[in-house]
């Protein structure tokens, strides 16, 4: 073989390996866009799985804070309301010192009594008004459901249409709860 023929040997390897490294290169980015696509299969299963474990997280927190919010008003209403049970058992007692108070003492003795009950019934009502006792006011006011119960209804000059014209018993509100509502004859 000539040298020429030499050369033109090596040019036509060249060109040959010039072309299959093309065929190679191409291949090689085939192969390689085929794993950026599985990466990027990969990966969006996984920004998903992120996405979603985020958001439960989201959910979870905001679970949670209105979890204490919860737990703080109920708090609050407990110690606002603490002794709801104990003056509502107090109420007949109250009762009952005002209709022993509406007695008239006969005897100096008697009358002795009398205004020992009244200290006593005094500092009761005091300790009660402390604690956020309220009396509900009714003579001479409308008819509220939510704070009166209407035990008669008459027909009576001088009073409105279901205006309050007596009180039966006492109502009372602690705080802004009501304990027990008065009861009352309401004008028809």
């Amino acid at each position: 073989m000539t040298e020429k023929d030499t050369n033109t040997l090596e040019d036509e390897l060249k060109v040959e390996d010039t072309e299959q490294e093309a065929v190679d290169t191409d291949q090689n980015e085939a192969s390689a866009s085929d794993e950026t696509e599985v990466v990027e299969a990969e990966e969006n299963p996984l920004e998903a799985q992120v996405a979603e474990l985020n958001n439960r997280m989201l959910r979870v927190q905001a679970d949670y804070d209105n979890f204490r919010r919860r737990s703080r008003e109920e708090k609050e209403a407990a110690a606002k309301y603490r002794s709801q049970a104990l003056i509502e058992g107090l109420l007949p007692v109250v009762d009952n010192f005002e209709r022993a108070l509406l007695v008239k003492p006969e005897s100096e003795e008697a009358q002795s009594l009398l205004s020992g009950m009244e200290m006593v019934y005094r500092q009761l009502k005091d300790t009660l008004k402390n604690e956020g006792v309220e009396v509900i006011e009714t003579t001479g006011q409308s008819f509220d459901p939510h704070l009166h119960q209407a035990v008669m209804q008459v027909s009576e000059d001088g009073f409105e249409s279901n205006q309050i014209v007596e009180e039966l018993q006492k109502g009372y509100k602690l705080k802004d709860r009501v304990l027990r509502p008065s009861m009352v004859k309401v004008n028809a």
